[in-house]
């Protein structure tokens, strides 16, 4: 069940999993978006925790088989995904900004990501992707400032 959830539904056996985890998540949260707005926000964060909380659990579990950080787990880029688009306007370039800004810091892992990595077991496979989501969101919702996206 863990290597299930950690790999987001076998996706991460997939060449380029973290890629298309994150693409997959894309019509999750445009899914989430549909109902009213203060609705779907709070529940796209508590979705959001959820999916972080159980990532670090089956992280965990997943590490003794597969080492660590193995590129098989994936939902820490769902979880990822899902912090960049957290209380930002409902609009698809918005989300296809998300996506490129989360894809751009969780590949290139600048500005502390990388040492995220070194947290032990789960908390060090979901760190780094938190924190480039975080990076990614607060980007966003400075440009949906400046540019009236409200």
């Amino acid at each position: 069940m863990h290597k299930t959830i950690a790999s987001w539904f076998g996706i991460g056996f997939i060449k380029g999993g973290g890629t298309i985890a994150a693409l997959v998540t894309c019509p999750l949260i445009y899914a989430i978006w549909q109902k009213p707005a203060g609705q779907s926000d709070w529940g796209l964060f508590l979705f959001t925790i959820a999916i972080t909380l159980i990532g670090i659990f089956s992280g965990n579990e997943v590490e003794a088989d597969w080492g660590k950080d193995s590129s098989r787990v994936v939902i820490d880029e769902v979880a990822g995904m899902l912090i960049t688009i957290l209380f930002l306007p409902h609009n698809t370039c918005v989300l296809i900004a998300g996506l490129l800004l989360f894809r751009f810091f969780d590949i290139l892992k600048p500005l502390g990501i990388r040492k995220m990595e070194a947290l032990k077991g789960g908390t060090g496979v979901m760190a780094d992707d938190v924190l480039a989501g975080i990076y990614g969101n607060l980007i966003l919702q400075l440009a949906a400032l400046i540019f009236h996206l409200r």
